[in-house]
């Protein structure tokens, strides 16, 4: 017999085995309540001590203040921070920084690098500066959602004057509430941003799926935002964000009251880090002002103004969230029964009513739609930070170059049989696939019936207000006292837990050394121990019932709002009764935007006939794109390489420039646009020529291969390229002072090879001029299509000026 015993091994039992097995559950059992308590003293412990800190936070990493928001002119309780990278993680002070935001949501800071698998550690981790707005437990006397938009562009000044050389403005990511909030900014400065990622951040407040996710209608269901007031008139003007976190807590009643206490339980020998690590976030409850509060229910939860374009600053500075000039990144779930994806979505068609509109805005938009992670998954879990949030932050240079317009973020694995896998990041290929306004309708599910419910639900609370104001409020105020207010702060179920279990009651204290003495002497069951068996089986019995009566509850919540906020009579009351249209109005747009996109669509056309071989070789990778429905990440990051292998390429950002350029130029002038092809390759040599097509094709080719209409299309552009070659073949062999003209190239539409009668005389006109001489050329294509700065730095080596491929490529990035 072998010496090794194991540690968990037993005495051979001379009991019968039922006996044997209830004592050995009986055991553990015993020890694992007394563990179970042991960690919920070390919760209250915890507690403890985060909350006596001056600025509590769970962040895994060191960060710096940068700046501190109660010092500015309109001060805060936020704080800019730089995360202090890691040694393993070196920072490239060219890429752009980024910001990230977390929710004031009834929690305090620090959930989004919580640990090192997070959306800062995703950006350290790519080698990017990163910063961290959080904020203290209670907010300024004056404080006002107003003032904290204000503060976060000026943190956003900060970080730009601090990194000059960056390729872009800031990575700004924004959590929950944190979304919405950064959005307002954007909004009100949109230069001061660049891409900017939503997670799980609700922005149409009225939107949602029948039979799920209630929590939209909590605020009929208390008659409006009258309780609100009131709370805040008990808190001494302070709103207690632990109320927040009960309306949490209230969704998924079998998680708070079983689930998330059983799991513990079952498991104590292994839960117990993660357990704390979680509740030292969770239980660190925050408050906002009176006023923050009732600024966000009454103008976003009851009134949804955001997505509405009515919300109306202090200063007379209307929030229309089409102001915004950067790519928006919206993330949602289908799991997430707190921001579901109509509310995270619904705010598109509450502003747009066509495609066309988002084009004239000039808006990218991307969505990603998960299918099951939770809310806070979306910007907690370690999975989704390795796989959408890296995905997101390694191609942020490709997001900053999309076109305008709405596109899905596709995210497929990796396998044997990935064309070019080497040129995507990780295990993963990130595509943008185009999509339309009506694709986003299908998620969203608007009803107008709804919408008259919820505007009903506006009025009401608008009454109801007044009321209380009137009549209530001078009574409450008088009755909340200092004092009265920290004994209800004190007492609140959520604290209670927390406040009563810990080494400050000496009955609970008294079990530290004997949790100390079970796990020396820990006797675990094993796990076909039919007792333990049998416990499982009553644990997913409780769930089950608690399961069954949160969705008895949501229903009838769900039907009695239908009913009462559905009825004409209190629709009458409402002043909507009579009221044709839906209640969800159109912001519409104003007469300068309409002038401002008119004046555009004309410089857009003039530059149809504009350009070289950049230009050129720009439009046809896009064209073919479109025929490909979207843009791969591998395609771009071949243009990468080869940009980094130019010493005189074009900058990102003037990359970037130029490619959203030409989209726009495609969308104005479609046909015009591919058919300007041979004239803009007209000015080029046929090495040059056939170089640039060798490019372009391996750029499309980078995904995969084609479809049919792709290869239709590289086909199409193909005999562009050969005529110009051939016709360009020609004029150099003739004297360089001899005029040739060059044979128009065959012309052609987006969907058919065959030519287009009616552009016929303008691009004979353009095209059939004669040929240009090399000194021509040298000073009209090279001097007046490239800024100053680019023709300074034209100058090559002569061993690179040997190289046509590489002269090519280099006029193309």
């Amino acid at each position: 017999m072998s010496d090794q015993t194991s540690e968990h091994s037993h005495p051979v039992s001379l009991l019968p085995p039922a006996v044997d097995a209830a004592l050995e559950y009986a055991i553990d059992t015993w020890q694992r309540n007394v563990l179970y308590a042991d960690v919920m003293r070390q919760r209250g412990n915890q507690y403890q001590r985060h909350m006596s800190k001056q600025a509590p936070n769970v962040l895994s990493m060191k960060a710096e203040v940068v700046l501190d928001g109660r010092s500015l002119e309109r001060p805060v309780n936020y704080i800019l921070t730089r995360i202090t990278p890691p040694k393993s993680m070196p920072i490239d002070p060219i890429k752009r920084p980024f910001v990230v935001v977390d929710p004031r949501a009834g929690h305090g800071p620090g959930i989004a690098g919580f640990k090192p698998e997070s959306e800062i550690g995703v950006a350290l981790e790519a080698g990017h500066p990163c910063y961290f707005i959080g904020f203290l437990p209670r907010p300024e006397p004056d404080q006002g959602v107003e003032d904290v938009v204000w503060a976060e562009t000026r943190f956003l000044e900060e970080v730009i004057a601090l990194h000059p050389e960056a390729e872009g403005k800031p990575v700004v990511i924004g959590n929950c509430q944190a979304g919405w909030q950064l959005m307002m900014a954007a909004a009100t400065r949109p230069e001061l941003f660049g891409p900017i990622i939503i997670a799980g951040a609700p922005l149409s407040y009225w939107a949602g799926w029948r039979n799920k996710n209630p929590m939209r209608y909590t605020g009929g269901m208390t008659g409006g935002s009258w309780m609100t007031t009131m709370a805040s008139d008990l808190g001494g003007g302070l709103f207690d964000g632990a109320n927040l976190v009960q309306n949490f807590e209230n969704l998924h009643p079998s998680n708070t009251y079983w689930s998330k206490q059983y799991n513990l339980y079952a498991n104590v020998d292994t839960e117990a880090s993660r357990y704390l690590g979680f509740e030292r976030w969770w239980g660190g409850h925050v408050f906002l002002n009176g006023k923050e509060i009732q600024y966000i229910v009454d103008n976003l939860f009851v009134g949804n103004k955001l997505s509405t374009a009515r919300l109306v600053t202090q200063d007379g500075l209307r929030i229309d969230l089409r102001n915004i000039r950067s790519p928006i990144i919206v993330f949602c779930s289908k799991g997430d029964n707190i921001t579901p994806p109509p509310q995270a979505l619904g705010w598109i068609t509450d502003l747009y009513q066509n495609d066309k509109e988002v084009l004239a805005h000039g808006q990218t938009i991307i969505y990603a739609v998960h299918e099951s992670i939770g809310h806070l998954g979306i910007f907690v879990s370690g999975a989704v930070a390795k796989k959408e949030h890296r995905e997101f932050t390694c191609n942020i240079d490709l997001i900053d170059m999309l076109p305008p317009g709405i596109y899905e973020a596709v995210i497929r694995d990796k396998t044997p049989d990935t064309p070019n896998a080497d040129l995507a990041y990780g295990d993963y290929v990130l595509t943008f696939e185009r999509r339309h306004l009506a694709d986003i309708e299908a998620i969203v599910q608007p009803r107008e019936d709804d919408d008259r419910r919820f505007a009903a639900v506006s009025r009401i609370s608008q009454v109801n207000q007044g009321l209380y104001k009137s009549f209530v409020q001078p009574w409450v105020k008088a009755f909340a006292t200092p004092r009265s207010t920290q004994r209800r702060e004190q007492t609140h179920p959520l604290r209670m837990h927390y406040e009563a279990v810990s080494d400050k009651n000496p009955v609970i204290a008294a079990l530290a050394p004997v949790a100390v003495q079970v796990k020396n002497k820990r006797r675990k069951a094993a796990a076909d121990n039919p007792f333990v068996q049998f416990e499982k089986q009553i644990s997913k019995s409780i769930e089950s019932s608690l399961d069954l009566w949160g969705e008895w509850r949501d229903a009838m919540i769900e039907n009695t709002f239908m009913a009462v906020y559905g009825s004409s009579l209190v629709q009458d009351i409402a002043g909507l009764g009579a009221r044709e249209g839906s209640p969800r109005e159109h912001p519409g747009v104003s007469p300068e935007h309409i002038a401002f996109v008119r004046r555009r669509v004309d410089e857009l056309r003039k530059l149809v006939q504009c350009g070289g071989l950049r230009e050129a070789s720009v439009r046809v990778m896009m064209y073919i794109a479109q025929a490909q429905g979207g843009i791969d990440e591998r395609s771009f990051n071949l243009i990468r390489q080869l940009r980094a292998q130019q010493e005189h390429s074009l900058s990102l950002a003037a990359f970037k420039k130029l490619v959203r350029e030409q989209a726009m130029v495609m969308v104005v002038d479609p046909e015009g646009a591919i058919d300007a092809i041979p004239a803009l390759l007209s000015h080029h040599s046929s090495t040059e020529i056939k170089a640039a097509f060798e490019f372009v094709t391996r750029v499309a080719m980078a995904s995969g291969a084609l479809n049919a209409e792709g290869k239709k299309r590289l086909a199409q552009v193909a005999r562009f390229y050969d005529l110009a070659a051939q016709q360009s073949s020609q004029t150099n062999s003739v004297d360089g002072l001899t005029s040739v003209n060059l044979r128009r190239a065959p012309t052609t539409n987006l969907s058919k090879d065959t030519a287009s009668p009616a552009r016929e005389p303008a691009l004979t006109k353009v095209i059939a001029k004669k040929a240009p001489t090399k000194k021509a050329v040298a000073n009209k294509v090279v001097t007046k299509k490239m800024p100053a700065k680019t023709v300074a730095t034209k100058k090559v080596s002569k061993s690179a000026a040997k190289t046509p491929l590489r002269r090519a490529k280099k006029a193309i990035v």
